[in-house]
């Protein structure tokens, strides 16, 4: 790269913002390997902790207690902090809680490191989407929301077989500590090139991107308020509930062991199906998200959404042990349309203004890691209800009945939510025709 390019770079703001994106979101795609690291390191944790399925349900869904609780104080770092700050201090937090996760000796003591990552990793999210209110444009929005969530895609991927050969040649505590300097370093960047809006890097605003200075915390709590208030909001919580919660459960924590102990094939090999399910969330979110903007619809493709995706789910209950084949167009499509139910940021987004932004998508966020703090945990019950009695290498041995089972309340999740953005799509309509 030239001087000149790099001089544009970093003086031109239609180049400038994706730069400084980019730092932000890849420390985003490390909170993605932390939080579905589980489904690859399962065994080890079984064994390392003398754990039952619902245990490890529980140690993983550690990370999404704090991380659920912490989305609405995100929304209010991110619009008084702002999300350079949020970032780099979140990023320092969540890599602390790696080296307390890699060094635990007891149950407790992992659980307590897993959840400091989580408290960690918790503001990056909203931080980065309010970078984006600020940085972008409003018909730009879905399609930077669905981008983000492919980052967390990526860092999906890396969370399958990269992750799974790294532990496999260097082992899991080692392959932690690693991930945790990992995450300083890239707090340190993201301080560095990151800028709040346009105006703290010397550049005019973005036309039609609204950069209103840090509100009071009565004007934030006041949003706060009128968010928790309006029925969509809940709608849209409910949808999020089910679509993040449902996706980092089987991608994270039990979508491996099905593989594992259903086919018998390899850690390595069944993290191959899962990194099917990160693939899609790298090419679906932003993809449905950039027809929703040429559309201008949001709802519509809500409900087609998460239509299909209860449908998938379905499928894998129904069937319990279908060819391999299918379990990967089921993994892929759960990931891609992730892509639907993330247009309820944009939904949530547009029905208030710019200075409540990050209290309005913290809160329906809060939702969504609400699913992921429970359902790892109810899906491990119905496994356990299920066991064999068998144990593998210290780890529990699941009949596919029970994976039968779990894969059922994931449908069943699925369709309440399918219901809700049945009544959002019937609300916007109202809105509109009035």
């Amino acid at each position: 790269m030239t001087d000149g390019r790099l001089r544009r770079l970093w003086t031109d703001p239609e180049q400038r913002r994706w730069l400084a994106f980019g730092a932000l979101a890849a420390t985003y795609a490390l909170v993605s390997v932390y939080r579905l690291s589980t489904a690859v390191l399962a065994d080890e944790l079984t064994r390392a902790f003398s754990v039952t399925g619902t245990q490890l349900g529980t140690l993983h869904a550690s990370f999404f207690y704090v991380y659920a609780a912490m989305q609405l104080p995100a929304g209010v770092f991110a619009d008084r902090l702002g999300s350079r700050r949020t970032v780099a201090v979140g990023a320092v937090v969540m890599s602390l809680g790696g080296f307390a996760f890699a060094f635990a000796d007891s149950y407790v003591a992992a659980f307590a490191g897993r959840a400091l990552i989580g408290f960690g990793g918790s503001v990056l999210f909203i931080a980065i989407l309010r970078f984006c209110a600020n940085w972008f444009r409003p018909s730009e929005f879905a399609r930077m929301s669905g981008l983000t969530l492919a980052v967390a895609g990526f860092g999906g991927v890396l969370a399958t077989t990269p992750l799974a050969v790294a532990v496999a040649t260097a082992g899991w505590r080692e392959t932690l500590v690693g991930l945790s300097v990992l995450g300083l370093a890239l707090a340190a960047t993201a301080y560095l090139i990151a800028r709040d809006s346009p105006s703290d890097a010397g550049f005019d605003p973005m036309a039609g991107a609204e950069t209103p200075g840090a509100p009071s915390l009565r004007v934030v709590l006041s949003n706060a308020r009128r968010v928790l208030a309006e029925a969509e909001t809940w709608l849209c919580g409910v949808v999020l509930f089910a679509g993040t919660g449902i996706n980092i459960t089987v991608f994270g924590l039990w979508g491996i062991p099905y593989l594992v102990q259903t086919y018998g094939v390899s850690v390595t090999f069944a993290s191959t199906f899962t990194l099917l399910g990160s693939a899609g969330l790298l090419l679906g979110p932003p993809s449905i998200g950039a027809v929703s903007d040429r559309l201008g619809s949001r709802t519509g493709l809500v409900v087609v959404g998460m239509g299909l995706y209860t449908t998938s789910f379905a499928v894998l209950s129904v069937t319990g042990r279908p060819p391999m084949a299918v379990v990967a167009v089921v993994f892929f499509a759960a990931g891609a349309l992730a892509g639907g139910y993330a247009l309820t940021y944009a939904v949530v987004k547009e029905r208030h203004d710019a200075a409540a932004s990050g209290v309005s998508t913290g809160t329906v966020n809060t939702m969504a890691f609400t699913g992921a703090a429970v359902l790892p945990t109810l899906m491990g019950l119905a496994l356990d209800t299920y066991w064999t009695g068998d144990t593998i290498g210290g780890a529990r041995v699941y009949s596919e009945f029970g994976y039968r089972m779990a894969f059922g309340l994931a449908a069943a999740v699925s369709f309440v939510a399918f219901l809700a953005a049945l009544e959002l799509h019937r609300r916007s309509n109202e809105s509109l025709t009035e």
